[in-house]
Order: C-alpha cells, then sequence, then structure tokens
C-alpha cells in the first residue's frame, strides 16, 4: 500500500522518523494535523487548543474494540457444569448461521492494527524527546504487565484458599475461566517486546515485511493441517497477531488513499474469507465452536489475516461518517469515557461476571446446573445477563482500577 504520490521517506538510523499526519475524512488536499493516544492505556486528557489535533477515530477503534470483547463474553458466554466444573461455551454450538457475526464481532485484528499504530507514533515522539528504544519498550510492558499480574496474582491465591478453606475441587477451573481473556494481554506484551525487531523490519523492507509475515503464517497452516505438526500451529500467535500490528505501522498511508481504495480493500478481504472458509479446510466462525474440527482463533489461522483486511477496509468505509459523528460534543464525551473505562473494564469484566453468576445462584437458592440451550428466554434476558454483569464490575473497577478512572489533569 503506497501512498498516492509516492513512496513515504524512510527513515535513516541516524535520524529518527518524523510523526506523519493522519489525513481527515478522506478528502482531497492537505491532511489535517491530528494525534492519537501514545499508550497502550486509556488516554490522558485532549490536547490544549492550540496544539495539533486529535485522532479520535483511532481513540474510537481501539476502546470500541475492547467493549465489544467484553460484551460478547458477558452476553454469550454458557456455563456447562461436568464432573470436573465448569467449562464454557457459546450460543454458536447451538444456532445455525450465527457465526458469520463473527465476522464483524470478533476485533481483535482491528485491535492490534490500531495497537500497532498509536506504538510507531509513540515511538516517533519518544525519539524525539531522546528516548531510547530499551526504556521506551521497558515503559509500556511496565504499565500493561503490573495490573494483568496484579489480577491473575490475587484470583490464583483466592483460588487457593477457597480450596483448600471449602474443599472445592472445581475452583481452579473457575480461576482459568475468570484470567484466561488475559492471554491477549500476554501476546500483546510480546509484540511490546518484539517492537525493536519490528521497527526494524519496517524501516528496512517496509511492505515486504507484511508480505513476509502473511506467507509465513499460510506456510504454517500448510505444516498444521496438511502435514500434522499440530504444535507448529502456535508460531501463528505471534505471526499472525504480529502481522496485524505491523500492519498499524502503514495505517497513515491507508488513511491517504482514495476512497476508492477502501472499498477495494474491504471486498478484497471479504472474498478472501469466503474463499478460505468455504474451501472446506476452515471453519466459519472466527471465534472458537466446540464441534468444529478446529478453530481459527486458537491459535489463529490465515483466515484472520484475511478478517484484518476486511475489517481495515470496513474502518476505512465508515471513517468519514464516524469523523464527523465524533465531532459532535455529546459523541466526544462518550468517547473520552469509553477510552478511560475499556482497559479497566476489559481486565476486570471476567470478575464481575463471576460475582453476577454467583449471585444470580445465591439468589435463585440453587447452584451449578448443567447448562442450558439457548432458547427465546435465553435470548430475551441477554441484556439482564450484560446489565448485571456490567453494575458487578463497576464497583470492582472503582475499587481497584482508581489509575484509570480518575480524570487525568491536563
Amino acid at each position: 500500500m503506497i501512498e498516492p504520490g509516492g513512496e513515504q521517506e524512510r527513515a535513516t538510523p541516524s535520524a529518527p522518523p518524523t510523526p506523519p499526519a493522519s489525513p481527515s475524512l478522506k478528502t482531497p488536499g492537505t491532511p489535517a494535523e491530528t494525534t492519537a493516544t501514545s499508550d497502550p492505556v486509556p488516554p490522558e486528557a485532549p490536547p490544549a487548543a492550540d496544539g495539533p489535533r486529535r485522532d479520535r477515530y483511532v481513540d474510537w477503534l481501539r476502546a470500541f474494540s475492547l467493549i465489544v470483547v467484553v460484551v460478547w463474553h458477558w452476553a454469550f458466554t454458557i456455563l456447562q457444569w461436568g464432573p470436573d466444573g465448569p467449562s464454557p461455551t457459546s450460543p454458536l454450538g447451538f444456532t445455525s448461521g450465527l457465526w458469520i457475526l463473527t465476522w464483524l464481532l470478533q476485533v481483535l485484528p482491528l485491535f492490534f492494527y490500531v495497537g500497532g499504530y498509536v506504538h510507531l507514533l509513540s515511538w516517533n515522539r519518544a525519539c524525539e524527546r531522546g528516548v531510547g528504544i530499551g526504556t521506551f519498550v521497558w515503559r509500556r510492558i511496565r504499565s500493561l504487565a503490573i495490573p494483568a499480574l496484579a489480577l491473575a496474582g490475587t484470583w490464583i491465591v483466592f483460588g487457593a484458599i477457597v480450596t483448600r478453606a471449602f474443599g472445592i475441587e472445581w475452583m481452579d477451573r473457575v480461576v482459568l475461566l475468570v484470567i484466561s481473556p488475559l492471554w491477549f494481554i500476554g501476546v500483546y506484551l510480546v509484540l511490546i517486546a518484539l517492537l525493536p525487531i519490528s521497527l526494524w523490519l519496517h524501516r528496512h523492507y517496509d511492505v515486504l515485511a507484511l508480505i513476509w509475515l502473511a506467507g509465513a503464517a499460510l506456510v504454517v497452516d500448510v505444516l498444521r493441517l496438511r502435514y500434522g505438526y499440530e504444535a507448529a500451529g502456535w508460531l501463528n500467535m505471534i505471526i499472525v497477531w504480529g502481522l496485524a500490528h505491523q500492519a498499524g505501522f502503514f495505517y497513515d498511508r491507508v488513511v491517504a488513499l482514495p476512497r476508492r481504495f477502501d472499498v477495494a480493500i474491504l471486498w478484497t478481504g471479504l472474498f478472501a474469507l469466503f474463499g478460505l472458509v468455504y474451501s472446506g479446510i476452515y471453519p466459519g466462525s472466527m471465534v472458537g465452536v466446540p464441534g468444529d474440527k478446529l478453530s481459527n482463533m486458537a491459535p489463529p489461522t490465515f483466515v484472520i489475516v484475511a478478517l484484518l483486511i476486511f475489517q481495515i477496509g470496513l474502518v476505512e468505509v465508515l471513517r468519514p461518517s464516524m469523523e464527523r459523528l465524533l465531532e459532535h460534543p455529546r459523541w466526544q464525551r462518550v468517547n473520552e469515557t469509553v477510552n478511560r473505562f475499556a482497559l479497566p473494564l476489559f481486565l476486570f469484566h471476567t470478575t464481575g461476571m463471576a460475582i453476577w453468576v454467583a449471585l444470580t445462584w445465591w439468589l435463585a437458592g440453587g447452584g451449578p446446573g448443567e447448562g442450558v440451550r439457548p432458547d427465546l428466554f435465553w435470548w430475551l434476558e441477554r441484556p439482564l445477563a450484560v446489565a448485571g454483569a456490567l453494575v458487578c464490575t463497576l464497583p470492582v473497577i472503582m475499587l481497584f482500577g482508581r489509575q484509570w478512572t480518575a480524570r487525568r489533569r491536563r
């Protein structure tokens, strides 16, 4: 993907790259000066009016991605209980054709894409301040790893105490379910640690780095699905998500493309999805479904690369409408609030969900059951499931997430 009017100048190793400006609304002419947040955590207060304008769409995409993951877990998790304790499933295994929604609602590729752009922009700013790459990487790892490790450690200790005090043998499975979404944080931390390599590849090989990563992901799938090397599939946890992260380095060039290219990217990804899914090799769902021969997510397959292309095209097609919407003061406040709460909500949402499930058992006077098939009543109570988990999560955020919820001062 080349910027109209020629390639961008590549920064030489002796001089740090200058941060590119983000175009606005896909209109011809000189792009408006915009900035995105510089950390993978909720943003600080908006800059002063005389400074560069904030890229609100980037903020929205990043926070929206996390919120979709949270609501999906709250609304569509079905707990099945067996002799060994709880195991999760979803309505996708019971409802035919529902998997097509995952092409829109599996938004982790989009999150890693936006994260790559934010890291590149942050590194450009760090270069201007004279910050070294080691310090830069360590600060970002520390800001994300400390709360994630604290949450995981708290649940592990709590589970051990409950198991020892009450003899609940399946408590370890409960702990695993609560902290399992942190796998995504773990992958993100690895990508931050590999940032020096990613930046080197981008500086020296530009778009070839994306092609090589996509090819590597496809080779891994061939080794896994054609020749039976199942363990090789886990390489794609870094290759596929690393590709999405690396693609974020080209965010400004994608934004600068004429609108017809946005539509072309969208259709390219969509046709690739249809071809791969209906080849019979890959399942249609972008999340794991019990009963499918394999999962496109654990570990990720080449289908996620096609999903990434489709979602990049989709968000660019929607950009003009969304940027106009986000200019309204009310939507700006919504955007700022969602960004401030997105990360703590993601970290603590399964804790709130566990509290809600325990409360419903206690109020109903029952306990763990065998799980239910999603009937009409189950679908009608989904708003209650989301609202209940939210109400139980907010106190946890207020108690343990004050560093995010406190309104940042300029």
